[in-house]
Order: C-alpha cells, then sequence, then structure tokens
C-alpha cells in the first residue's frame, strides 16, 4: 500500500522538526518536505504533489492563509492546519482557510498533555484528512462580481413533490462537521436579506479554535450571528442565525434554546443528533433541515426523527460534500427527503420561507 506523502509547513525549526520525527515515526508515512514560510510551501506543493500538508497560520513572506488559497486553486491538497493560534485575529485567519478549503484544524502541543497523547492524535487525523478528496470547485475564492451581488445567484427552487404549498416553516436547522466552515458560508451567503426564518447550527469545530466562529461568520454573511443563549425564544431569532456553542449540546424545548453539559453523542458535544432530535419533538413538521458534509454518523438518527416528525429534511450530495460521511448515513436511513448540491440548498431554503409579513411564531 503506498505511503502517505505529507509536507510540512511551519516557520519555527523546533516545531517543524518535531512534527517531522513524529511523522517519520510511522511506517506508512512518507515526509516528503518541510517549509519554512508560505511561499516555499507552494513551491514544494507542485514539486512534489504531496497527499496532505500540515499548515501553520502565522508564516513569514508569506502566511499560511494566502498559501492556502493559493493551493486550493492550483494545487487542490488536502490541508491540515496545526496552530496555536488562539488570539481574535489569528482565529480569524484560521477560518478563513477552513472557508477556502482547508479540512481540519489541530492545535500545537502545550507541553502539558501525557507522553504520546497528543502524538497519537496527530498521526490519526493526518491519516484520516489524507484520504479526503478535494472538489477544487468549492474554493476558488470569487472576485468579481462582489460579494453583495452573490446573494441572487441562489435560484428560487420549487417546492418538494409532497410538500403543501400553504404549509408553514418555522425553523431551519443545520448540522455539519468536516468541510462545514465552507458549506455554511456558501449556503447563508446565498440566502437574501429578506430571510426571516431563524437559522440554528451545530458545527463541529476542535477547541479552542471554536470560541470566535460566530463573531467570524457574522462578518461574512451579512446577517447577525450569535451562539445560543440559555433561555431565549427561539422566535427572537428571527432572521438572525444562532451556533451551538463550544462544549454545549443545544436543544429547543417549549420555544425557548436551552444549552446542556449532557453526555458527548458520537463522541461529540455539541452533537447535531441531540438538536435535531429536540427540534422533531418540538417543531415537527415545521422544520427544515439540513444534515451536509462531514466525518461519522452524527445528525443521521436526528434527521430521521425529523422526518418521522413531518420535517423537510435535506441531506448535501457526495459530489460537493468534503467528506460524505454523516449525509451519506442519513441517505442509507431513509432519513433525507431530499439529497441536493450545496448550491441548491440555499434555493430550496428560499422557496420554503413565510410570504409577506407572515412571521415565525
Amino acid at each position: 500500500m503506498p505511503k502517505i506523502r505529507v509536507l510540512v509547513v511551519e516557520d519555527s525549526m523546533t516545531v517543524r522538526m518535531r512534527l517531522m520525527e513524529i511523522l517519520s515515526g510511522d511506517p506508512e508515512i512518507e515526509l516528503v518536505g518541510a517549509a519554512p514560510d508560505g511561499k516555499r510551501a507552494i513551491e514544494l506543493c507542485l514539486l512534489h504533489r504531496p497527499d496532505l500538508i500540515t499548515m501553520d497560520m502565522m508564516l513569514p513572506v508569506m502566511t499560511g492563509l494566502a498559501a492556502t488559497e493559493y493551493i486550493m486553486a492550483h494545487c487542490p491538497t488536502p490541508i491540515l492546519i496545526v496552530s496555536a493560534s488562539i488570539n481574535r485575529g489569528e482565529l480569524f485567519r484560521t477560518y478563513d482557510a477552513l472557508a477556502a478549503g482547508a479540512v481540519d484544524v489541530l492545535e500545537k502541543p502545550t507541553g502539558t498533555e501525557a507522553d504520546g497523547i497528543w502524538e497519537r492524535r496527530f498521526i490519526v487525523t493526518v491519516k484520516l484528512v489524507s484520504r479526503i478528496r478535494i472538489i477544487p470547485r468549492l474554493y476558488a475564492r470569487p472576485v468579481d462580481p462582489p460579494l453583495t451581488t452573490i446573494v441572487a445567484r441562489a435560484p428560487l427552487l420549487p417546492l418538494p413533490r409532497g410538500c403543501r404549498m400553504d404549509r408553514r416553516f418555522d425553523l431551519v436547522a443545520i448540522g455539519a462537521s468536516t468541510g462545514g466552515p465552507s458549506a455554511i458560508v456558501e449556503i447563508l451567503q446565498a440566502l437574501p436579506a429578506d430571510f426571516r426564518l431563524p437559522i440554528v447550527f451545530v458545527l463541529h469545530i476542535n477547541e479552542p479554535f471554536g470560541s470566535a466562529f460566530a463573531d467570524w461568520l457574522d462578518a461574512q454573511i451579512g446577517r447577525p450571528v450569535a451562539h445560543a443563549r440559555q433561555g431565549d425564544p427561539v422566535a427572537s431569532a428571527a432572521g438572525r442565525v444562532v451556533m451551538a456553542p463550544p462544549g454545549r449540546h443545544l436543544t429547543v424545548r417549549d420555544g425557548r434554546f436551552h444549552l446542556t453539559a449532557d453526555p458527548e453523542r458520537h463522541s461529540c458535544r455539541p452533537s447535531v443528533d441531540v438538536l435535531f432530535e429536540s427540534v422533531s419533538q418540538c417543531y415537527g413538521p415545521s422544520v427544515v433541515a439540513c444534515l451536509l458534509t462531514g466525518m461519522g454518523r452524527d445528525g443521521a438518527s436526528g434527521l430521521l426523527k425529523l422526518r418521522e416528525a413531518g420535517a423537510l429534511t435535506i441531506a448535501q450530495d457526495e459530489a460537493t460534500s468534503t467528506i460524505y460521511g454523516m449525509p451519506r448515513e442519513a441517505a442509507l436511513l431513509g432519513a433525507a427527503v431530499e439529497v441536493l448540491p450545496l448550491q441548491e440548498i440555499a434555493g430550496r431554503l428560499m422557496s420554503l420561507q413565510p410570504s409577506g409579513s407572515e412571521m415565525p411564531r
């Protein structure tokens, strides 16, 4: 079986040598090169065509973000961000890189981990990310036309078969994991300013990298985004986007948001299944739920409960998913009323919101 060919990009010689040492110690991995800056990373990527790149964000000459954008446009390669960036500005660069096509993010070792824990996690993540198929067209950064005109691109699709024209929807629920940042941005950017249904979502993103994601997303999509707060009414989120906060399950009960520290589901907290199951009980057929790209099966059984409750359920298709894991599991369960390419999901949502001045309950 061919070895996984890895390129390391890291400006700190100490960290770079440590990553190289860890990778070289695994018999299934071949280290093809190491770069101290983004410009050299691009040169080595074009030369060696690695199976995976580990990418730091804060680099001299050319940043990790700029290198990621170039590589995704000209030499699409799975990128694992390995970063110690925890201040707001650096976190935003990490989110930009994920939206540009980087697959996942891993915090650099802090030195407080038990022996071998971080190293094993690093190797496992490298092997998983290296198998991901990159879809080049999803990550080309548009320059013209400007963002303000992008919302007009989403087609207003007809209602799905079996969905009555007088059917009322009160809530949009979304779940995503690996590849989710770029997918969520694409959907929410394409919704017009007058889209008023409350949108609530769960995204799997490792800590400490999830702490500022809501603020970053707010700046990307032109509508308010915030972490859910205990007890807030769901109706107060009309025209806004609400995100499950890191480390807390998000549920809906009696028309209000509730946060819990209950045990993980599918090794995840927040869990998409937990959100979906709660909205199936609270809103039933007035929910439209979307399960997007991601590894594993979180969200699949919850989507099935929503379908059984009469909700409109949508799974992202294989061709546009960074990882066809979660949506595939949903499709196999028969949980999805529709399986749609990413670029059609916003149009479907637009076709389902109440007309005129009618507002969600």
